[in-house]
Formats: structure tokens, C-alpha cells, sequence
């Protein structure tokens, strides 16, 4: 898997709305979902690469698709 540095959360949000996701709700987590996919991103910063890798995994995304989107 390739690397993916902890990112802030807010680009995260920018970069999943870029892929189709919008979001379900808000608190101390944003749940989005593009209708097939649920994903959950912790609302704090940076969100650490390990996390982030399986939220990206979770979107049925690769790191490298994600990265051309942030």
C-alpha cells in the first residue's frame, strides 16, 4: 500500500465530495456516502495515515485515486 500522510480533515471531506460522496451528518464525526459506500472521517487534525488509509480503502478507493482528488 502506498503512503498516505495524516491529512487535515476538512481536505479529506473536499477531496470524497470530489469522488461523488456527500454528506449524511455531522457531529463529532462526518459520515458521508455516495449510495453504495458509508465512510466515516474523525472530526480532528491531521487524521493519521493509518486511519485514513482504511477510510480510503472503506470508499472503495485506491491511495493513489485519492491523492489525485486531494
Amino acid at each position: 500500500m502506498a503512503k498516505l500522510p495524516g491529512v487535515n480533515h476538512l481536505g479529506a471531506v473536499k477531496a470524497f465530495k470530489k469522488a461523488g460522496f456527500r454528506i449524511i451528518r455531522q457531529g463529532k464525526h462526518i459520515v458521508m456516502s455516495d449510495g453504495a459506500h458509508f465512510i466515516t472521517i474523525p472530526r480532528h487534525n491531521p487524521v493519521n495515515a493509518i486511519t485514513m488509509g482504511g477510510i480510503v480503502r472503506d470508499a472503495g478507493l485506491t491511495v493513489a485515486e485519492f491523492k489525485k482528488l486531494f
